[in-house]
């Protein structure tokens, strides 16, 4: 009798092991995957329709988020912001990024290389230089959608259609790109999703964008030497009231930028 009252309890206990590790299993999937990330930059609009917003950087100690360095004033896409494809699950009753939309997508990113017209730059991402022959490809039904790729390569049909050169002062004749970084939306390329979203330079300090991030040009070189690939940063731009809804569940820093 007390053997089988010892079976019954290890197996009570293993299966109570199971449902916990399953449940563990259930609630880590429903948290965002920053929990290594030790940089954080929130964008944080005041609603869905604004075209500008206030960064912040964040670095994480022990027992939070660090507030780092002045806010930046930013300027958002043309049409404010919509849901994006990240890290994060999307809000049902919210409109997500479409291409062409002038919005900026929301949600919780991971960020990628740095690019820029120079040889190289002041960062801690990874830097890849731009030629005249690349290009973002933002052309619905593309294989190359939401990629950069060097016409050199895939030749001059695959980026037929593209409005997005890496070096638009070649073909544009603005610095917006001159240097910059890559937001990681929609990396699986989801056809008409959004694509070719980036931080880089304002054309003016009222000026909104038609998707990205745009920031003064000293702003963005303080970003971008205090960002540090070995230290997994994130981008995180969600409109106040979606911030605060989402504040304890995501681990956001809890004061407002």
């Amino acid at each position: 009798m007390i053997q089988m009252r010892r079976v019954w309890c290890l197996a009570a206990m293993a299966l109570l092991c199971s449902v916990l590790t399953s449940g563990l299993a259930r609630a880590a999937a429903t948290i965002p995957s920053w929990q290594t990330g030790q940089q954080l930059i929130t964008v944080v609009p005041a609603e869905w329709n604004a075209k500008s917003a206030t960064l912040q950087r964040f670095e994480k100690r022990r027992f939070g988020w660090r507030r780092v360095g002045p806010a930046i004033p930013v300027q958002l896409g043309k049409n404010g912001s919509a849901w994006g494809i990240g890290l994060h699950r999307g809000d049902a009753g919210v409109p997500e990024k479409m291409e062409g939309d002038g919005k900026a997508p929301a949600g919780l990113f991971s960020i990628g290389f740095a690019f820029g017209a120079d040889a190289t730059a002041e960062t801690g991402l990874p830097y890849q230089p731009m030629d005249a022959s690349d290009w973002c490809i933002d052309v619905p039904g593309s294989p190359y959608y939401n990629q950069i790729v060097d016409q050199n390569n895939v030749g001059a049909e695959a980026i037929k259609g593209s409005s997005e050169p890496m070096r638009r002062d070649l073909h544009l004749g603005d610095d917006l790109y001159r240097r910059g970084f890559l937001i990681s939306h929609n990396l699986e390329g989801a056809d008409r999703r959004g694509s070719c979203i980036f931080a880089h330079r304002w054309r003016a300090p009222d000026r909104p964008t038609a998707g990205c991030t745009a920031m003064a040009a000293s702003d963005l070189d303080a970003v971008l030497r205090w960002l540090d690939a070995t230290r997994e940063p994130r981008f995180l731009l969600l409109p106040t009231p979606q911030y605060q809804a989402l504040k304890r569940a995501w681990k956001l820093p809890r004061s407002l930028p």
